[in-house]
């Protein structure tokens, strides 16, 4: 594998294990102190120098012997939190069931963490745990009579469903606090003014501004899940 600029991709899971630990600093205590960071301040707040602040008296360079580079560090932490996630060890009796509840607990998982949805698509998804949940994807898809190659793109569909919610959520959030959105009134003041934005111009967005019922999120995304799913056992009917 190559970066964009035409150099070797260096993944941690290739790399030497880190040295014995002879203090308190480690692998592990980086990776929990750099999820720790993340959850709190965002994905933009990760640096080694934070993280390093973050574990006591430590610099940066510090970091690097057990984790190698920033990129290595981001490969342990998706993977970290992506072992979070429930994965069965062999498929079940009902395939769209299997795709749900793992759909599910992804998302879970992303509202947790957050940042996991802004650095997925950073680095190659190859850690154990990572793995072990898109090869539980690829046999229920298998089993169910989907050629490798065809099982490897809907579980890319479903996984783009799960992480660009995930992302969309936590950016509306994100704007919501900046723009003091988060209290109820101001959003109502908010939607008033855009509606008087839209008024004749476009009736049909001013007649719902006036009454905002929109599915929550939560709702959305499992609308989107089942349409995706429906899809899913469409083509493979007509592949059988």
């Amino acid at each position: 594998m190559r970066h964009a600029e035409g150099g070797p991709v260096r993944l941690i899971w290739a790399q030497p294990d880190p040295p014995p630990r002879r203090q308190a600093l480690g692998r592990e205590p980086i990776v929990t102190a750099a999820i720790g960071l993340a959850d709190e301040a965002g994905p933009d707040a990760l640096t080694m120098q934070a993280v390093a602040a973050r574990l006591g008296s430590y610099s940066a360079m510090a970091l690097y012997r057990y984790v190698h580079s920033k990129d290595g560090l981001v490969d342990l932490m998706l993977d970290r939190v992506a072992g979070e996630i429930p994965v069965p060890d062999e498929p079940g009796a009902d395939w769209r069931a299997d795709l749900y509840e793992l759909a599910v607990a992804t998302r879970r998982m992303i509202q947790r963490h957050p940042w996991f949805a802004a650095l997925y698509h950073t680095r190659p998804p190859a850690g154990p745990h990572l793995m072990r949940r898109l090869e539980f994807m690829l046999a229920v898809l298998v089993a169910r009579g989907a050629t490798a190659a065809e099982a490897m793109t809907f579980a890319a569909l479903i996984d783009r469903h799960i992480v660009g919610s995930g992302l969309q959520e936590a950016e509306e959030a994100r704007m919501s606090r900046r723009l003091g959105l988060d209290d109820e009134g101001a959003l109502r003041a908010a939607l008033a003014a855009v509606r008087g934005l839209a008024d004749d111009r476009f009736p049909i967005l001013a007649s719902w501004l006036a009454r905002p019922p929109a599915a929550a999120p939560g709702e959305q995304f499992e609308l989107g899940l089942r349409f995706l799913l429906d899809g899913i056992e469409k083509e493979l009917a007509s592949a059988s």
